[in-house]
């Protein structure tokens, strides 16, 4: 039998659903139609870990084609994060790392995770270990337009002020990138993965954040890094402004109880407490056209605000 591609938090997490995959989709390199896909992106999302082992998510631009795939286990990035990026010094030479290309004008999406096998003055080399398609579900289709964007200035908070609050209350996408830390065995490592839901899908508790976990392609890959590895990162885009707001935290997840029944559409709950936050203004170079919906979105429902978060 061949061996699994999940650790053991990603089949224990599969298991306290009630729900089991063999991971047929999971490869050790990309198929030629992943191949063809990542060059079509002016954008991607991308998961590392600082230098504290703690994850971190941000998001590299460019020109359609400055990403390439010249071998079946190998992407060429032809960015680098700015020295205003706080995952910065994460995606270093030998570090672990996480990449979800994401078309928002047709709902695809393909994750390669690996090792960053070279990094120089204008570029990575990413070594693929994992490669995944993953479904359209929950994407809210937007059409962007590249702009000139003013250098973009960085700014630590040390809680949510007025201005993320209105942001992330208002969010309808979000990214997190989680670890599977040294537990994970042969299948460690760090992944990126989408989130999407109507607008105010994300509850605000103070500095802790209420994500739902609606019904997925049941690989668990994120909420089985969490069993092993709690601290995570999210990125949260403003497409309005073009702003992003990184996040990193620690999770906890709810698997069962009346919780649950406070959104509907929402297999599952996890919290995330806000350990330490930036906001990046102009970090994203696109003006969005308005958002439509993903079908599976509109089947989902918002808080019932007379009940509180456990």
């Amino acid at each position: 039998m061949d061996e699994s591609p999940f650790h053991r938090g990603e089949l224990d997490a599969q298991a306290r659903a009630g729900l089991f995959s063999r991971g047929a989709g999971i490869r050790p390199l990309m198929p030629d139609q992943h191949r063809t896909f990542f060059p079509l992106l002016p954008y991607l999302f991308v998961g590392g870990l600082d230098r504290d082992g703690w994850p971190i998510a941000t998001v590299l631009c460019g020109e359609a084609g400055f990403v390439q795939s010249p071998a079946p286990t190998r992407l060429r990035i032809a960015a680098l994060p700015s020295a205003a990026d706080p995952a910065a010094a994460a995606l270093e030479t030998d570090r672990p790392v996480g990449l979800l290309g994401l078309d928002f004008t047709t709902r695809r999406r393909n994750r390669a995770n690996g090792i960053i096998a070279a990094r120089d003055a204008d570029s990575l080399s990413v070594e693929v270990s994992q490669s995944f398609g993953n479904c359209a579900k929950y994407i809210q289709t937007r059409v962007p337009t590249a702009i000139a964007r003013s250098p973009e200035v960085a700014e630590p908070l040390t809680r949510l002020d007025a201005a993320a609050r209105t942001v992330i209350g208002a969010v309808d996408t979000l990214f997190i990138a989680s670890s599977s830390g040294p537990q994970g065995g042969s299948a460690a490592g760090v992944d990126i993965s989408h989130r999407g839901g109507r607008p105010g899908f994300v509850r605000i508790d103070g500095d802790v954040l209420t994500i739902p976990d609606f019904t997925g392609n049941s690989y668990f890959n994120t909420l089985g890094n969490l069993l092993l590895e709690p601290r995570a990162a999210l990125l949260i885009p403003d497409f309005a402004m073009g702003d992003i707001i990184q996040l990193q935290g620690e999770t906890e997840i709810v698997w069962s109880g009346p919780e649950l029944g406070t959104l509907s559409g929402s297999q599952r709950l996890w919290r995330f407490r806000i350990a330490r936050a930036w906001r990046r203004k102009r970090a994203l170079p696109f003006n969005w056209s308005a958002a439509e919906p993903a079908p599976t979105t509109l089947e989902t429902g918002t808080w019932q605000r007379d009940r509180s978060a456990a």
